[in-house]
């Protein structure tokens, strides 16, 4: 399973009320990366998002700080990709964040097309993630 990593400085418009990051901002970057995974796939105006299956913050995030989103498709049915999008701290691997998200392969007006891809896990990590994404 290929990786798509991209990096954020957290800037003053970033933060929310408490001087944190704004989890509106966190939502779109991660939405951002896992289209990123799933669009490398295909192409990405075949490709839209269905579903965000979860976003739980492990600790807050604060201005200055860089984060890196790490995305990677990990299940696929006929029409469907699962991208899962790891969020860490840029000076260690401490997970901010993380969560799946489901997009849908559709023709050009927008109805679900079969994409022809099978993700095989290479790894115990990938398929303990491709067998929590079955259960979404």
């Amino acid at each position: 399973m290929r990786e798509f990593i991209s990096h954020h400085l957290i800037k003053g418009q970033d933060l929310n009320h408490h001087g944190t990051l704004y989890a509106g901002r966190g939502a779109e970057w991660l939405v951002e990366a896992g289209f990123a995974a799933a669009a490398s796939m295909t192409n990405p105006e075949n490709v839209v998002c269905l579903k965000i299956h979860g976003m739980t913050f492990k600790r807050p995030v604060r201005k200055g700080e860089i984060i890196r989103y790490i995305s990677k498709v990990v299940y696929a049915t006929r029409t469907k990709l699962v991208s899962y999008v790891k969020v860490e701290h840029a000076n260690d691997d401490e997970v901010i964040v993380d969560g799946f998200m489901t997009f849908v392969h559709v023709d050009l007006e927008g109805k679900s097309l079969p994409h022809g891809l099978v993700i095989e896990p290479s790894n115990a990590e990938e398929a303990e993630l491709q067998e929590r994404a079955k259960q979404l």
